[in-house]
């Protein structure tokens, strides 16, 4: 069929009416009373119910069509000619952009014609009618709130992607993102506009003014004396960035705020209009006016219990009424303006929903006496109407208009089959019904009536986050406690008004998730199934394309929700199935994976590509889960050499017509839909080029013993299973227990509930943080405002009154920010939020344990659920509070348990082959382990996890992201080194002591447990120690090198005349390198403390030459850091941002702890070994060790002029940081190392040049080559033979390293 306005003729139900002979059979039912009363009367009268006389001929069933016609006839003569005439107005009559030839860029414009997204960077278009003379008016609802100018252009002007609306001359624009009026300058004007506000354009070509309003509030005249005469004509016009939304009213649906004298630019339908209210009179009638069957007279009903019943007058009228009413509800207008509000004023008497069954038989009466594609098309635009309603609704105090709405469709979708009829085709296809799940957050708090609500604000002194140093806060005034107390109440008014919209948004889920309706074919469940999981495909297939997204806000409404919806079904499936699972032990079981039911995408599994893991773990899957795939299918889904020009072909013809547009084909989901809520398909674009290009649908092509059938062919059967048959739950490995979850339609729901988190919900939780954070920083800068306004010196009136207006500016910006806070805190981190969420995380753990548990098909698993397991984590410890504690949690500490066996498992597990999920999962074991609720949870799982866990991150770090491993292993030691007990860098808060805002590192939580774990491990085993530490000596030779060259370049750059300038990425680099370099000192201090022996014991192999590297490294490193006037000194005293953390105390504490704990810490044995290895490396200068003290070289002290600002490095300096037992310890091995290098220098005897090595010229030669007799010292070759077995200088082979002792006759 194609629709009435098509111009196709359409032939009507025949309801045969009557025939001549049966005329005299229905004269005697006929009551021309009741008759008479509903054709004749618009609506009963107060008086009581009498008949109008205004027709002499009684009305019969023969007549009546005729009576009809004559009264509907009336007006439209009138009406027809008024409408002929109207003067100012040039072009179509019905208004919509101009999508050949009014645009600039490139633009996605809706079917409608009246909805638009920018895709570009200012692209601009223009209406199709423009206006001359007198005042006219346009509305357009504002969807995004970023940059956009909207207003008035003449045809002359010309825009670009720079220059839009506003920008030349005769176009005049207002911009609500930046608050300003256009018109090739800029002023201030108006007020800043928001996602769901709508703004009216006002022209008043008499006058020569133009205006706008902002949700029906005038913002005043923003031009006057614009441009008129012969030739000057207006259009609507608007120029809008990237990704920005908008959606025109000119007049196609009522205006929602219309204003006095100003015309819309298309006419209202006014014939049908007036056609429509009189039909819906004689409606009315027919509900109001009854027959009492007994005394035969008429009498008013109670409509609220009106039935259709079988009473031949009501029908045959109803039948005629319909006849007429049915066409009219086709059109957009008369829906909006009639239908809605009639079925409005049903529910404003207050009540219950299910107490306006007048709804649900109006309902009936349109699938009974429409055709079908009128009842489709009259509900898809009341759906429609209804969801623009509920979105450009203000936000009031008590939130009435949105319960209003939400009310209304609750009504509508309880019936079943218009309910079924929307599912299937408009909720998920044409609209974006998520919005009905999304409660907005107010920018302007002042018009969403929360200064009543709230009228008390307050905020906290100061955030206290775990991890920083946070000083003693003070004690709660009692003014203070009166105003948190004001302010708590308030919240809770607040929240109890949101709790209600929640609730019916609720309610209108678990119609869409009912599952006993089956009546009229497949329940509403599984259609919801099938849409939901197309959505889930839409936004997570088009990631990268932001306009076809659903916006991460109404996500995270959307998914509170859903968890709630779904949680009723499960618990009651529960009451009904006691042997099921509760909601509280909910998990999605691991078959799901790899069974082909429930369709992933491409969404990368833990193992990588589903092709590459139904080939190689293909006997798994039949040895364990009984399931075959064909290897005729496996080598199609392989096959990735498809001609993708011949698809795009074929895709492209597949499309319909009304598809293609001036920038080609473009085949887009329902997302990218402006607030008109249509699906958009015209591209346009003035290059003449499309964007995108179609994605080719995916399917599981995989044989099993079950059929697998795409998303849109499921059945129920297919979901559920029946005889035999398992549904999603096909292929139960040996593992998993048999017992049943709940049905298995709720699984993939849950399944959908987690995609959802992980594709902008968290991205969502935490970027809305940030209102939280803007309140701190305004509550510091009012506090140090009024510290200052204190510490003003009376005479100074000039400074205080600026420190007045400062104050008063940060106290109206911190109410209003309380005030929103409030909103946010109810709306997204209320204590019920947090509970789901933390719902969520222990649902993705339970899946994760059960999916580990069936080994190898783990890898199936979609890494997503690994990525919402560290998230949702993440988000209940830092974005809940302070509003809310994670520990209040129930089951918190077992939890936190649970994640942690998680992490040291899976960090490095080689089931797990996608880096980006690897580094995730080592990230989150680094942050793990830097608080002490959650270390002590890792200190919790079980022994053999803590080992292993230990073990991996003790493995060599060669070919692997070693940074993360070694941040690990330091925050294990952290409070533990020597002089690390600082939680901000001692350098910095003597240089800066006043600054808030310097650099925090976490308190110290260190882990003797772990420690001890990781001593055991290098104890016992003897490969794993040398290979651990020197691939750490290779990387802190790697990462000092680096920083060493780069501060040589910085200070070059730094010197420079013409350029006194430093990339910043190159100062980060450099901050990068130092701090590697310090925390692989630390892993190296941690580990001479915990098992000396490994550089001590040189019966180990490896020992002495891991002491000998170990010497040569730390000598480097303090003679690099210690020269007077060097190189380190110059960058250090430059003071550049981003080199904050550069400083002599890090690096020195760390190179001083290893060498106390060599030198001093252990015994006589391993101290006199240490110490002999030390000296007897050339690089070896006493005086570094010497500056440690202050104790500076004397030569450099003669060669210097005397300064006082001149301060040298000193240990003493920091007793806040180093204990006067560890500066003890120094003082002793400065003397020890002064005595022994004294001695040593007495003894040491002359030795030849020839004599020593010939590599390092700084041993003498004790170690000869098998088989070529090639000579070097013992430590040459031993560190040559780690990594390269060829002689050094004949590249033969070496077999073997004997001792070299030199003859006595040489």
């Amino acid at each position: 069929m194609t629709s009435r306005g098509a111009g196709t003729a359409f032939s009507r139900r025949n309801y045969r009416l009557s025939t001549e002979s049966e005329k005299p059979k229905l004269t005697g039912i006929v009551n021309s009373k009741l008759l008479m009363t509903i054709c004749t009367a618009s609506s009963p009268s107060a008086d009581g119910i009498q008949p109008a006389t205004a027709y002499r001929k009684p009305l019969t069933f023969q007549n009546l069509q005729e009576h009809l016609d004559k009264l509907l006839a009336e007006d439209s003569g009138a009406e027809d000619s008024r409408d002929q005439v109207l003067e100012g107005r040039l072009g179509p009559s019905t208004v919509v952009l101009d999508h050949t030839s009014g645009f600039e860029g490139l633009l996605l414009v809706d079917d409608d014609l009246l909805g638009v997204i920018g895709h570009s960077n200012f692209g601009s278009i223009r209406a199709t009618t423009c206006v001359y003379k007198g005042k006219w008016i346009y509305e357009v609802l504002i969807s995004s709130q970023g940059l956009m100018q909207i207003g008035w252009c003449t045809l002359n002007c010309r825009f670009n992607q720079e220059e839009g609306v506003g920008d030349t001359p005769d176009s005049y624009a207002y911009d609500g993102n930046r608050v300003r009026k256009w018109n090739v300058t800029t002023t201030n004007y108006g007020k800043s506009w928001a996602a769901g506000d709508i703004v009216s354009c006002l022209i008043d070509l008499d006058e020569g003014t133009i205006a706008f309003c902002l949700n029906g509030v005038s913002l005043g005249t923003a031009f006057d004396n614009i441009t008129r005469g012969a030739g000057m004509a207006y259009f609507p016009a608007i120029s809008l960035s990237f990704k920005e939304s908008v959606a025109f009213n000119f007049g196609s649906r009522p205006l929602r705020y219309p204003v006095e004298g100003y015309r819309p630019l298309q006419d209202p339908p006014s014939v049908d209009l007036v056609k429509a209210h009189k039909l819906l009179g004689y409606l009315k009638n027919v509900i109001h006016i009854g027959i009492d069957v007994l005394e035969g007279k008429l009498v008013e009903k109670d409509t609220s219990t009106w039935q259709l019943q079988g009473e031949p007058t009501v029908l045959i009228t109803l039948t005629h009424i319909f006849n007429h009413f049915a066409p009219l509800m086709c059109k957009v207008y008369l829906v909006d303006d009639v239908l809605m509000h009639f079925l409005l004023s049903i529910l404003e008497r207050g009540g219950a929903v299910e107490a306006h069954p007048l709804i649900q038989q109006l309902l009936d009466l349109m699938w009974l006496l429409m055709e079908d594609y009128e009842v489709h098309e009259c509900l898809k635009q009341l759906l429609m109407s209804l969801l623009r309603a509920y979105r450009f609704s203000p936000i009031i105090p008590d939130l009435g208009l949105q319960i209003h709405y939400l009310r209304l469709t609750i009504a509508v979708l309880k019936h079943e089959k218009s309910r079924k009829y929307l599912l299937n085709n408009v909720l998920f296809d044409v609209l974006r019904s998520v919005v009905f799940f999304y409660i907005k957050s107010p920018l302007r708090v002042e018009e969403a009536g929360l200064q009543e609500l709230i009228p008390t604000t307050w905020w906290p002194n100061r955030f206290t986050k775990e991890g920083k140093e946070s000083k003693e806060v003070k004690e709660e005034s009692a003014e203070e406690r009166l105003r948190r107390r004001a302010y708590d109440r308030g919240c809770q008014r607040l929240k109890k008004r949101i709790e209600v919209v929640e609730e019916l948004q609720v309610q209108i889920l678990k119609l869409l998730l009912s599952n006993k309706d089956r009546g009229g074919g497949e329940a509403s469940r599984y259609i919801f199934l099938n849409k939901f999981r197309r959505f889930l495909q839409e936004n997570a297939s088009n990631r990268g394309n932001l306009t076809v997204l659903c916006p991460p806000e109404y996500m995270v409404c959307f998914l509170h929700r859903l968890i709630s919806t779904l949680r009723c079904y499960w618990d009651g499936h529960k009451a009904k199935a006691p042997a099921a699972l509760s909601s509280e032990e909910a998990y999605v079981p691991p078959q799901l994976f790899y069974n082909g039911k429930v369709d992933y995408f491409d969404l990368q599994r833990l193992g990588g590509l589903l092709s590459h893991l139904k080939k190689t773990l293909k006997d798994d899957l039949a040895l364990k889960a009984n399931i075959l795939i064909d290897p005729a299918e496996l080598q199609a889904v392989t096959m990735d050499d498809l001609d993708e020009d011949e698809e795009s072909a074929t895709s492209t013809a597949q499309r319909p017509v009304a598809a293609l547009a001036i920038g080609g084909a473009l085949a887009r989901p329902s997302w990218l839909s402006s607030p008109t809520l249509g699906r958009a398909n015209r591209f346009l674009s003035t290059a003449a080029v499309s964007l995108m290009n179609p994605r080719r649908p995916l399917g599981t092509l995989e044989k099993m013993k079950a059929r697998t059938l795409s998303v849109e062919q499921r059945t129920e059967d297919d979901i559920e299973g029946s005889h035999g048959n398992e549904g999603l739950l096909l292929g139960r490995p040996p593992e998993e227990p048999e017992q049943s979850i709940t049905e298995n339609s709720l699984l993939e729901i849950l399944d959908g509930i987690v995609m959802m988190y992980n594709l902008s919900v968290h991205q969502q939780l935490g970027k809305m943080v940030g209102v939280s954070d803007d309140v701190n920083e305004y509550a510091l800068a009012l506090k140090d405002t009024e510290e200052k306004i204190s510490r003003c010196p009376k005479r100074r009136r000039d400074i205080y009154e600026e420190l007045v207006k400062s104050q008063k500016v940060f106290s109206e910006k911190l109410n209003h920010l309380s005030r929103r806070l409030a909103w946010i805190n109810v709306t997204i981190y209320s204590k019920e939020k947090m509970q789901d969420i933390y719902w969520l995380l222990q649902v993705c753990i339970r899946t994760i344990e059960h999916g580990d548990r069936t080994g190898s098909l783990f890898a199936f698993m979609p890494e997503f659920y690994l990525s919402v397991a560290m998230n949702s984590y993440s988000a209940l410890k830092n974005y809940f509070s302070p509003v809310h504690s994670m520990e209040e949690l129930p089951g918190y500490e077992e939890t936190l348990t649970r994640l942690a066996a998680i992490l040291a498992k899976h960090f490095a597990d080689s089931r797990i082959v996608g880096t980006d999920i690897r580094d995730s999962l080592m990230q989150a074991l680094a942050s793990y382990v830097c608080y002490p609720h959650s270390l002590r949870a890792v200190e919790r799982i079980p022994e053999e996890q803590r080992i292993s866990m230990m073990r991996n991150l003790l493995a060599p770090y060669e070919q692997r992201p070693w940074a993360q491993t070694n941040w690990i292993l330091v925050r294990l030691w952290r409070g533990c080194g020597f002089g690390y007990r600082y939680t901000r860098l001692p350098h910095l808060l003597k240089t800066k002591p006043e600054d808030a805002n310097l650099p925090s590192l976490q308190k110290p939580c260190p882990s003797t447990l772990l420690q001890q774990h990781m001593a055991d491990l290098l104890r016992s085993d003897c490969d794993m120690a040398p290979s651990f530490l020197n691939s750490v000596l290779n990387q802190l030779n790697w990462a000092f090198s680096e920083f060493v060259g780069m501060i040589q370049e910085i200070q070059q750059a730094a010197e420079r005349l013409e350029r006194n300038f430093v990339d910043s990425r190159q100062l980060k680099v450099c901050a990068t390198c130092f701090d590697l370099s310090v925390s692989l000192l630390r892993v190296l201090e941690m580990t001479v403390t915990l098992a000396p022996e490994i550089f001590l014991d040189w019966s180990r192999p490896s020992s002495e030459l891991l002491l000998r590297r170990l010497a040569q490294l730390l000598n480097q490193v303090l003679n690099r850091v210690t020269a007077e006037r060097n190189l380190f000194d110059r960058v250090v005293n430059l003071r550049l941002p981003g080199l904050e953390s550069v400083d002599h105390y890090p690096i020195l504490v760390a190179v001083t702890g290893i060498l106390v704990r060599l030198l001093m810490d252990t015994d006589f044995q391993g101290a006199k070994r240490a110490t002999a290895v030390l000296l007897a490396d050339p690089c070896f200068q006493l005086r570094s060790i010497q500056y440690l003290l202050g104790h500076a070289e004397p030569s450099a002290l003669a060669a210097m002029p005397p300064s006082a600002d001149k301060r040298h490095f000193s240990l003493h300096t920091y007793t806040d940081y180093i204990s006067l037992e560890e500066l003890a310890k120094v003082e002793q091995m400065l003397n020890h190392l002064s005595e022994e290098s004294k001695q040593a220098a007495a003894s040491t005897l002359p030795t030849s040049e020839e004599d020593l090595c010939p590599i390092c010229y700084a041993h003498p030669i004790s170690a000869i080559f098998r088989p070529c007799s090639h000579k070097s010292c013992k430590a040459c070759i031993n560190q040559h033979l780690m990594n390269n077995k060829d002689c050094f200088f004949c590249k033969a082979t070496i077999t073997g390293v004997d001792d070299f002792i030199k003859p006595v006759s040489s």
